[in-house]
């Protein structure tokens, strides 16, 4: 594809030769000629003077060295995304149909163009949207629902009465619907099982990552917005509910009935207690763990998660303490010093 094409596919203005053929993308580091990178942090503008790329998408304002042809767009990382889509080969999907392998029973509703691959299950009373893909070994159970144009790679698991939007990605792995971690306890601290009668509902354009986990509700639904993205390892637990375009980063706990607004990004490895309500445009920092309450547009770390800027401020104290120790001793050894030189 000549850079020119390119340049107008992503919306970008370039300075140099337009006639340059480009047949792939890559890191800034590794890319060589013929192949695009892109800068979207001045951090890396030491990076840039160095490349082998050809071109490099760059934003509007750059003004740093680069021997590349420079593409200047509004948003490098967006446009760089769907460069990169330019020159995706996706693997094959399974044929249109279902695969002889599977076992599809009678009742289930298939629409236009589905594809069910090798050893798939789907129970009886499924609806499948059309153009839907289970490319291998996924279970869709009892009554379950999937919209159209989603995706569902190898060893994906629905229990029963799960319903999936449209558009929906699950990765290798996922499990939707498995029993919540609900018990009651008698007086000798034995626990019995609380049946989970309830079920999950996810949204439309949902994207889950590999080996992630939504739990069916106690009772009612667990349910999980549009546009959510929640990455791998992630465990959401019973009744919880997610808003509209929440994120949840790589393991990522939510406790049961915790309630969370729209918007709102859990960075890696934080997570929240049960029976709280978070609110919308929130975000809790990597590590953090969240034990009460939040309101809307609050930025919380630390376990247990305070005001950002109160956790810096305390951070900053603690890490002054060896200096204080030291001072505090010295001190400490001047006054005994001052005792002994007292006159009686």
């Amino acid at each position: 594809m000549k850079l020119s094409e390119l340049a107008a596919k992503i919306e970008g203005v370039f300075s140099g030769d337009g006639t340059i053929n480009i047949h792939g993308v890559a890191g800034i580091r590794e890319a060589g000629g013929g192949e695009i990178s892109f800068i979207a942090n001045p951090r890396y503008a030491s990076e840039a003077a160095l490349t082998q790329a050809s071109a490099v998408i760059v934003s509007e304002d750059w003004n740093s060295d680069c021997p590349a042809v420079l593409i200047r767009v509004k948003n490098p990382d967006a446009a760089f995304a769907k460069a990169a889509t330019l020159f995706y080969v996706p693997a094959p999907l399974p044929a249109i149909g279902v695969h002889p392998s599977a076992v599809v029973a009678q009742d289930v509703q298939l629409g236009d163009g589905v594809r069910i691959g090798p050893l798939c299950v789907v129970e009886s009373g499924v609806k499948i949207g059309a153009r839907t893909v289970l490319v291998a070994n996924c279970y869709i159970g009892y009554r379950s629902e999937i919209g159209e144009d989603s995706l569902l790679y190898p060893q994906v698991s629905l229990r029963e009465f799960v319903k999936i939007g449209k558009r929906a990605i699950l990765h290798n792995g996922t499990v939707v619907g498995s029993d919540g971690f609900g018990y009651s306890v008698d007086g000798n601290g034995v626990r019995t099982k609380i049946q989970q009668i309830g079920t999950v509902e996810i949204g439309d354009d949902v994207e889950i990552g590999a080996n992630t986990t939504i739990d069916r509700a106690r009772f009612g639904k667990t349910r999980i917005g549009n546009g959510v993205k929640i990455d791998n390892l992630v465990q959401v637990a019973h009744n919880a509910v997610l808003g509209d375009h929440v994120v949840l980063v790589a393991q990522v706990a939510i406790a049961g009935s915790t309630t969370i607004g729209e918007k709102t990004i859990f960075a890696g490895q934080s997570g929240a207690a049960g029976h709280l309500k978070i609110g919308s445009g929130v975000i809790v920092g990597a590590g953090s763990g969240v034990t009460k309450d939040t309101p809307d547009g609050a930025y919380v770390m630390g376990m247990p998660a305070i005001p950002a800027a109160k956790m810096k401020r305390n951070h900053a104290g603690l890490m002054l303490l060896p200096k204080l120790k030291e001072r505090l001793a010295a001190l400490d050894l001047r006054v005994c010093k001052l005792e002994e030189n007292k006159q009686p």
